[in-house]
């Protein structure tokens, strides 16, 4: 989501769960509506606390085999948006959540993210399903490159009064 409209879908958000709770309630009543949001409410704090620890202590396991994360981990990671999303009162967040669990549309979230980042693994390599051979990466071991103190730059001891 580009960053211009993330000021409109906060203010627009809250709003139209507001007027999904008055549709609801309209059709189901008042109390119906508050036990269907406690309900969410429940059930994405009992995934987050179940997928919430298992992500980090799968992740942990990879980082001690030095193994990258990837697809594996977008699944667990996906059930704990959607626990999140469960939690917060209204049913355009729950709609939300609820699509997260059908495999199509992680297999499309896993495409999307997919291409856009890139992992440095511990051995200082890239990894990245989106990345072409021929792209120009430069790597550098520590003594070929190294940059020499400026003592005309006006961030050196002398100016600052060192």
């Amino acid at each position: 989501m580009p960053l211009k409209i993330l000021p409109g879908f906060l203010l627009l958000l809250p709003l139209a769960e507001i007027a999904g709770f008055v549709l609801v309630g309209r059709v189901i009543g008042l109390w119906p509506t508050l036990a269907l949001v406690i309900l969410s409410f429940m059930v994405g704090m009992a995934l987050l606390r179940r997928q919430g620890v298992g992500i980090l202590r799968r992740m942990s396991a990879e980082g001690r085999n030095g193994m990258l994360p990837g697809r594996e981990l977008l699944r667990p990671a996906m059930f704990v948006i959607a626990a999140l999303l469960l939690m917060v009162p209204g049913f355009i967040t729950d709609i939300v959540a609820l699509l997260i669990f059908i495999p199509a549309v992680r297999n499309l979230a896993w495409r999307y993210v997919s291409r856009r980042f890139v992992v440095v693994g511990p051995t200082g390599g890239f990894s990245s399903s989106g990345r072409s051979k021929d792209s120009k990466i430069v790597d550098l071991a520590d003594d070929d490159f190294r940059r020499e103190p400026d003592g005309n730059s006006p961030w050196s001891g002398k100016h600052l009064g060192k």
